[in-house]
């Protein structure tokens, strides 16, 4: 007879597996080209990556760092990030130094959610949020983007976002640019969404992880640069895997007002403590490295330019996708494809976490075209994932070898558009 074991929480059993877990191994067990993970496969900047082998050597680097972050870091976040914010940042008071970006998020909510509290977060949403919010005992409230017919673009409607707030709302995550549909929020959008947490005394979780891929003509505005307010009452995220294709470092940031980042600091030591700690100098060399050479500039031209191979390949095919305005995720409408009723059929009997359409149309995409892309449903609530079933996330943080596999692999589609 099995022994009898502890019984898994409840905040953790309901989860089901990720659509990580689920894509990427499939995309390596077929041999499909993998436009689902958004991870880049081309080599970071060599500067960081010689910086990372320097910041090894001295003995002491390897040991704990502050919890605060690395001071060289702090620093150059201070110089980097004084000017895009309109106001001088205390290396002491402004920033804590966090284990990747989603560490960032987990120990602010940590630091405003009590039991029952409430977070509004807007759909799609990155897909950490939702465990990030309910594992510290808060309660997810959903306001879906909507894509308007035509442009493609994906509008937030304000009083919606007003008809969703209770007397427990606490907390609202602004992604911008967004994961995955690539919008990046206009300064209005911004303004709108300010005066709703002002109004019922929010704070901001504005998560700026991709706001070094923003493509012209359009800008990224900072939430936290608008008013004294929003400066008072908005965590700003950031992340250097984003910044530097460096994603399994898990290093990122936080900055904000005194009050607010003491909180955020109190969270993180208690969580991980510190983050790595001579990676942390690598990446204060890396940020003063861009500064100076104009790097980012570079950087973004490289990203347009992928991105504009995967969008020509979905013009190519009559597939409508949403140009995104920054990241590096295409979303594309899947409505046209016909898959014939056997291979219909097929997949449907494989078992999968979700039985929605776009997870199965992926999974054909995968199986039978031969490139991995992600079903977006994993990124709405249950009530609203009917929203997506006719899309699916593509990435494009690619080799150009890499895409031009891709897009010959997509050319098998033709067959299939109607």
């Amino acid at each position: 007879m099995a022994a009898r074991l502890p019984r898994c929480s409840d905040r953790v059993a309901h989860f089901v597996q990720d659509v990580w877990s689920v894509f990427s191994p499939l995309a390596i067990k077929t041999g499909a080209v993998n436009l689902g993970q958004g991870f880049p496969n081309f080599p970071p900047p060599a500067f960081i990556k010689e910086a990372a082998a320097k910041a090894i050597g001295p003995d002491l680097n390897n040991q704990y760092a502050h919890p605060k972050g690395q001071l060289a870091l702090r620093k150059e976040l201070a110089t980097t990030f004084s000017p895009l914010f309109g106001r001088a940042l205390d290396v002491e008071e402004n920033m804590v130094v966090t284990a990747g970006a989603n560490e960032a998020i987990y120990a602010t909510l940590a630091a405003y959610l009590n039991p029952g509290d409430e977070c509004i977060m807007m759909e799609p949403f990155f897909d950490q949020y939702e465990p990030n919010v309910t594992l510290n005992g808060g309660v997810p409230v959903y306001v879906p983007l909507r894509q308007q017919p035509g442009s493609g673009d994906w509008t937030l409607d304000i009083a919606e976002l007003q008809a969703k707030i209770t007397p427990r709302s606490r907390v609202i995550i602004v992604n911008t640019p967004h994961n995955p549909t690539g919008k990046v929020f206009t300064r209005a959008e911004l303004l709108a969404i300010g005066a709703v947490a002002a109004e019922h005394n929010l704070l901001v979780i504005a998560d700026e992880v991709y706001e070094r891929l923003v493509y012209a003509p359009h800008a990224h505005v900072r939430m936290a640069s608008l008013s004294e307010d929003l400066w008072n009452r908005t965590v700003t995220i950031g992340s250097a895997g984003k910044t530097f294709a460096v994603t399994g470092w898990r290093l990122g940031w936080a900055i904000g007002a005194p009050d607010v980042i003491r909180n955020v600091l109190n969270a993180h030591t208690r969580i991980v403590f510190c983050a790595n700690a001579p990676l942390q100098l690598a990446v204060a060399d890396a940020l003063r490295e861009a500064r100076e050479t104009g790097f980012y500039a570079t950087q973004v031209d490289e990203y347009a330019a992928r991105r504009d191979v995967l969008l020509a390949a979905f013009n190519d095919l009559g597939l409508t996708a949403t140009v995104p305005h920054g990241s590096y995720f295409v979303v594309v409408d899947t409505a046209r494809i016909a898959i014939p009723d056997d291979e219909w059929a097929e997949v449907c009997s494989v078992p999968m976490p979700s039985a929605n359409r776009d997870w199965r149309v992926c999974f054909w995409l995968t199986t039978k075209i031969g490139v991995a892309a992600i079903p977006p449903s994993s990124f709405y609530s249950p009530e609203n994932a009917h929203l997506a079933e006719n899309l699916a996330r593509f990435c494009f943080c690619k080799t150009d070898e890499t895409l031009r596999q891709a897009v010959a692999a997509l050319s098998k589609l033709k067959a299939y558009i109607r």
